[in-house]
């Protein structure tokens, strides 16, 4: 039995090139896999998480402070509330009343991070001026409703 001795020779660009084709091919199949996978788990178990909230837009409603009005401006895409803020504050509203601006900066930041109207806090001694500003956070949200929950509720009052 006489072996005879082969010699390999590898260079060593050779090998850098091949790990990283193997490394990229295995990735593109990784990624093949959870891509396929993991839209079959969402559009089961999320079949109704994909409708959208809210009709997307810049919604305002006028609140009524004694002789003067302020406008609430809400701005809102298909599923998250962007942006609340008061338009057209007048000095004599800030004046009368001092604690609209912070207490709708309060429920602003809330709002932000739940994008619900569930659960908000507020100071007691800010009580009525939250409850204010609230129910018309609520009202103009309740203006970028899509069309079918508008309709159904239209029926139901």
């Amino acid at each position: 039995m006489h072996s005879k001795t082969k010699i390999v020779v590898l260079h060593m660009k050779e090998l850098v090139y091949t790990g990283i084709f193997l490394f990229l091919a295995i990735l593109f199949l990784v990624l093949i896999i959870l891509m396929f996978f993991s839209d079959d788990k969402n559009t089961q178990s999320g079949a109704g998480a994909e409708t959208a909230s809210y009709v997307p837009g810049v919604y305002t409603t006028t609140l009524m402070l004694g002789q003067n009005s302020v406008e609430l401006e809400i701005v809102l895409d298909e599923n998250n509330i962007n942006s609340i803020r008061l338009v057209h504050l007048d000095e004599a509203v800030t004046t009368m009343y001092p604690l609209i601006e912070p207490s709708l900066e309060s429920l602003a930041n809330q709002i932000y991070d739940t994008q619900s109207l569930d659960n908000i806090t507020y100071a007691d001694d800010n009580r009525y001026t939250s409850n204010v500003l609230l129910d018309a956070i609520r009202t103009t949200i309740e203006k970028a409703a899509p069309e079918t929950e508008q309709t159904a509720q239209a029926l139901q009052n």
